[in-house]
C-alpha cells in the first residue's frame, strides 16, 4: 500500500496539526493482567479518536489534486465522520456526513460542530453508507470511503509512533471496526521490520471479520447489535480482510459485558474515558491475560467518544 518513506512522511504531515499521542505503560494494569501494558491513547486526537490522522491524509490530496469540488461525502457512526469534517474545513472542503437514524446524539452534535452537513438514513451503518454513495452521484460530491490507502496511511502513524516509543512489543492489541486502524499496524509493523504479534478485536455481536478469516472469504453478517459502535460492522472489507489474514495472528471476540468493564478499568486504574470500541483491546487483553503474562503487550485506546448516558450506564454496573 505504501513505503516506510510514505509512512514517515505522513507521520510528518499529522503533526503539523498535532503532535501525536501519548504511549503509556500503567502500573494498575500491569498488576490486573500480569504484562507490561503499554496504552496508546488516541482519546487524546483533536477529535478524540485516531480515525483524524487519516482524514488529513484524504483531505489533503483531494483538495491539493482538486479531487472534490463540490465537496465530500460519507457515512459513520462518528469517528470517521468528525475526522473527515475536521480535515475538511483545513481545506476548504464542505463534508456532508450520513449517519444512520438512532446514531449517538453527542457524535452527531460533534460532527456538526465542526462543519459537517448531518443526514439521517437507515438502520445501521452499511444502510448509511449504501445511501451516501447515492446521494455522491446524484449531487456530484466526492464519496470518501471508510477504508481507503489515504486513511490507513494515515492511521498507520498511531502505530509508529508507539513502536518508535516504546520498544519492542511482544503483542498488540488493534479493534476492527471497518479495518484501517489494524491494517495500518500491521503494516507499519512490517515496514518496520518488527515481529510483534497483531491481535484483531472484534464485537461477539459484530464478528464479520472474525467468521471471514475462518471461511477465508468476505462473510457478510445480518446485523451489528453492539452498543460499542465503533465495531458495528456487517460487511467486511475485502482489501481489508486480505491484509488482516496474512498479518494478525488471530481475531478475540469480546461481549459488550466484557467492554462494559474494560470502560470502567480505563476510569478506575488510568482516569481516562473510553468508547466501546476503544475500550475493546483491553477487554480481550483481560480475557488472554494469562496468555500474555510476562510480556510487553500494546492495546489501542482508539478513541474517547462515548455518550454520557452509556458512560454511566457502564461504569455504574458492579464487576
Amino acid at each position: 500500500m505504501f513505503s516506510l518513506d510514505d509512512l514517515e512522511a505522513a507521520r510528518r504531515q499529522v503533526h503539523a496539526v498535532f503532535p501525536g499521542t501519548h504511549q503509556y505503560a500503567w502500573p494498575l494494569l500491569a498488576a490486573r493482567t500480569g504484562a507490561e501494558v503499554w496504552v496508546k491513547h488516541e482519546n487524546q486526537t483533536p477529535t478524540g479518536a485516531f480515525k483524524v490522522r487519516g482524514g488529513l491524509i484524504h483531505a489533503e490530496r483531494l483538495a491539493r489534486e482538486r479531487l472534490a469540488p463540490n465537496g465530500l461525502i460519507s457515512a459513520t457512526r462518528g469517528n470517521h465522520g468528525q475526522s473527515l469534517a475536521f480535515a475538511g474545513a483545513r481545506h476548504g472542503l464542505p463534508v456532508t456526513i450520513v449517519v444512520p437514524e438512532g446514531n449517538s446524539a453527542e457524535k452527531n452534535a460533534a460532527m456538526a460542530a465542526l462543519g459537517a452537513t448531518l443526514i439521517e438514513h437507515g438502520a445501521d451503518f452499511d444502510a448509511a453508507r449504501v445511501h451516501a454513495m447515492a446521494l455522491a452521484e446524484r449531487d456530484g460530491l466526492y464519496f470518501a470511503p471508510s477504508f481507503h490507502r489515504d486513511l490507513v496511511l494515515g492511521v498507520a502513524t498511531w502505530a509508529h509512533e508507539l513502536f518508535t516509543a516504546a520498544g519492542t512489543l511482544d503483542a498488540l492489541y488493534v479493534p476492527i471496526g471497518l479495518g484501517s486502524g489494524i491494517c495500518g499496524a500491521i503494516l507499519a509493523r512490517d515496514l518496520m521490520g518488527l515481529r510483534t504479534e497483531i491481535v484483531g478485536v472484534q464485537s461477539a455481536h459484530a464478528d464479520a471479520y472474525a467468521r471471514s478469516v475462518a471461511a477465508g472469504h468476505p462473510v457478510e453478517i445480518a446485523s451489528a447489535d453492539t452498543k460499542a459502535d465503533g465495531l458495528a460492522v456487517r460487511i467486511p472489507n475485502a482489501q481489508a480482510l486480505d491484509i488482516i489474514r496474512a498479518g494478525a495472528s488471530r481475531i478475540v471476540t469480546v461481549s459488550d459485558d466484557e467492554v462494559a468493564r474494560a470502560v470502567r478499568i480505563y476510569w478506575t486504574d488510568t482516569h481516562n474515558l473510553a468508547e466501546g470500541a476503544g475500550a475493546a483491546a483491553l477487554a480481550a487483553l483481560l480475557r488472554e491475560g494469562e496468555r500474555q503474562r510476562g510480556r510487553r503487550v500494546g492495546v489501542a485506546l482508539s478513541g474517547g467518544n462515548i455518550d454520557l448516558a452509556l458512560f454511566r450506564d457502564w461504569v455504574s454496573r458492579a464487576d
